[in-house]
């Protein structure tokens, strides 16, 4: 089941922001989020708040959703008062290709209508490859996006049995295919790495796949078994072994070592973007998260953070769309980030990235720790000489740790 929200303040009724976070408004990249509840399965290892066909009661359906999303959509403007262009827009979920181009498109609209998209706007869809296809793909460019994301996991067919994913081993190759033919220049590939039962060799085939793809991003994340989901109950039953920290290290060496080759170059820890384009092909909307931008998230469940506000909607379609329908702001909770948990962001956040960190958000006992992590082989010791703190590859294997190192 989707995993609990976090505990906060009570949200404003109207969703008012206060004038603090307000200031300096459109002064930072401003990206929307738009949450799509719906999927056709449930992934046995997945804890999103998403909801198949048979969990969702009366009044959670498509219909209403897009309903929920456009009176947010007014609800927002009207909290942000001049409400600023928007730079990037990305649809998530659950599974945003099963709504369709048509829906996904009007939505895009309607943003459009009330904020106005910036020149050049990034506007990407996450889309599951199973539920994709070339007029799909030639709808979505017709609507303005020009980026896709497609969850491909492995071409191993049984590795994705064991993630129950549903799609064929070569589908998710052939849409990335089929999204080129439609005229996208920047397709992802989602990569798990360390399932039960994955060889090293089953991953190598995935990149090898990968690269025939000839996309020009790929995101890869260990599998994180969490608490509540299908594949945590066969994990503790002792159906499957839990992933091995040491293989998942590994895994991640030979991920690093394939893309490189391929052309492919670090940007974020589990973020590969082709180097030819310089820096087009990394996705701006996940690098406004993970440089303190703001964003407002449409939908059920969805998070939003503008100017050092952070809360987070009513995780059920339901709910979320009766309070919208009622007048009020769909939003669960909210928390007011004072200077220290900005800090601590910051450092947690930004030291993922290429680029890394300033030496100076640390404080005399951070920086300390950043000299020792340099002797161990964690920063570079030239980026921190020019005061940024920047992770070696043995770093970004350790990057949690290293964080509790440079925060004391």
């Amino acid at each position: 089941m989707p995993s609990s929200l976090p505990d906060g303040e009570p949200m404003p009724e109207d969703g008012a922001l206060p004038a603090s976070a307000l200031d300096g408004l459109g002064r930072r990249p401003f990206g929307v989020y738009v949450h799509v509840p719906f999927c056709a399965t449930r992934c046995g290892y997945c804890d999103f708040n998403t909801y198949t066909a048979g969990e969702l009661g009366s009044g959670a359906g498509q219909d209403s959703w897009i309903e929920g999303v456009r009176r947010e959509i007014a609800l927002a403007a009207k909290a942000l008062g001049a409400p600023p262009k928007v730079d990037t827009v990305f649809v998530g979920g659950g599974t945003p290709s099963l709504v369709g181009a048509e829906v996904l498109g009007g939505v895009l609209a309607e943003i459009d209508g009330v904020f106005g998209l910036a020149d050049g706007a990034e506007i990407t869809t996450e889309a599951n490859p199973e539920s994709t296809s070339p007029e799909f793909f030639a709808g979505l460019r017709a609507a303005g996006f020009t980026r896709v994301s497609l969850g491909m996991q492995s071409a191993a067919r049984h590795v994705l049995a064991v993630l129950d994913r549903t799609h064929t081993p070569g589908r998710a190759v052939a849409a990335a295919r089929e999204a080129a033919d439609a005229g996208f220049e920047h397709v992802n590939l989602d990569l798990i790495y360390g399932t039960p039962g994955e060889s090293d060799d089953d991953l190598r085939a995935s990149l090898d796949a990968v690269s025939a793809a000839g996309v020009d991003h790929v995101s890869a994340y260990s599998l994180i078994v969490e608490d509540g989901t299908a594949l945590a109950r066969r994990v503790r039953a002792g159906e499957l072994p839990a992933p091995d920290e040491d293989v998942l290290a590994r895994r991640y060496e030979l991920i690093d070592d394939a893309l490189s080759a391929a052309g492919l170059g670090w940007y974020e820890v589990s973020n590969w973007a082709s180097r030819a384009g310089g820096e087009a092909a990394r996705c701006r909307h996940n690098i406004g998260y993970w440089s303190g931008g703001d964003w407002w998230g449409l939908g059920p469940g969805a998070h939003s953070h503008v100017g050092g506000v952070r809360w987070w909607n009513v995780k059920h379609p339901a709910r979320y769309n009766a309070a919208l329908a009622e007048g009020r702001s769909p939003g669960a909770g909210r928390e007011l980030l004072d200077d220290d948990a900005r800090r601590v962001e910051r450092v947690l956040l930004e030291l993922r990235l290429v680029e890394g960190l300033s030496a100076d958000v640390l404080d005399e006992s951070g920086r300390r720790a950043a000299r020792l992590a340099v002797d161990d082989g964690l920063l570079t010791a030239d980026a921190l000489t020019d005061g940024r703190c920047v992770l070696t590859r043995r770093g970004r294997l350790l990057a949690d740790g290293l964080v509790h190192r440079l925060l004391g």
